[in-house]
């Protein structure tokens, strides 16, 4: 009995290890490309070209700002539906789209501010994703709260775009530091759980590593966004 009851706890170790390395594979996968394409768009010379016309902003511009949402929204959402090299596919075209949008932060931040500021956000990301992992407290309810902050600040957001008050993005700013970490922390409690469920296929497993990944891969990027709106210093 104790025999299949160590082999048992064996194989579900074994899976749940690998479940998170194609995770963190697929997020920093991610990472990469989107580094890479935001580095080499993020010139004068790239955002003239593009980005605008005679009479002001391209509409690529806001192609290239808006269609990660909507891509992102079609994995979370229907990747029970899609062949997994559709998903990998639109996984891929996401990362790629995010890294033109990101772009826009070389124009605006020095090189310093940004290498600093990447690693405090992985410093934090990093803290917060073991609290999550090892906690034995049910993080759900501090899910549910914190993506209700979220939607407020998404919404405060889209109408300061319009107003341009910056007293309303230093709030919006602090505020993301705090939901970002927090919804680290519960989603690594929640992908911890799906890592140690031996009933799922390897097929619907892969997928969840996906959605995992670009999940770690998005609170990252915020958390990022977050941090240097705070402390970046403007080139």
């Amino acid at each position: 009995m104790n025999e299949n009851l160590n082999q048992a706890s064996g194989y579900t170790r074994e899976i749940s290890r690998e479940f998170f390395k194609n995770v963190y594979a697929f997020m920093f996968g991610a990472l990469i490309i989107s580094g890479v394409l935001a580095s080499y768009c993020g010139t004068p010379e790239f955002f003239q070209t593009y980005f605008t016309t005679a009479t002001g902003t391209s509409p690529l511009f806001y192609v290239a700002m808006f269609s990660p949402l909507i891509i992102g929204l079609v994995i979370q959402s229907a990747y029970m539906r899609l062949s997994y090299g559709a998903l990998l596919a639109l996984f891929i075209t996401y990362s790629a789209l995010m890294g033109v949008s990101l772009s826009v932060i070389f124009l605006v931040y020095d090189l310093p501010t940004l290498t600093s500021t990447f690693f405090i956000t992985a410093g934090a990301f990093a803290g917060m994703a073991i609290l999550g992992y090892t906690t034995k407290t049910d993080l759900s309810k501090m899910g549910s709260l914190l993506y209700m902050v979220f939607i407020g600040m998404f919404i405060a957001g889209i109408v300061n775009m319009f107003m341009g008050n910056s007293m309303l993005d230093f709030v919006i700013s602090v505020l993301g530091v705090f939901v970002f970490t927090g919804l680290t922390a519960y989603h690594m409690q929640q992908l911890k759980h799906i890592s140690q469920e031996t009933s799922i296929s390897s097929l619907d497993r892969q997928k969840l590593s996906l959605v995992g990944g670009l999940t770690l891969y998005i609170l990252f990027v915020n958390l990022f966004l977050s941090l240097l709106r705070l402390v970046g210093g403007r080139d």
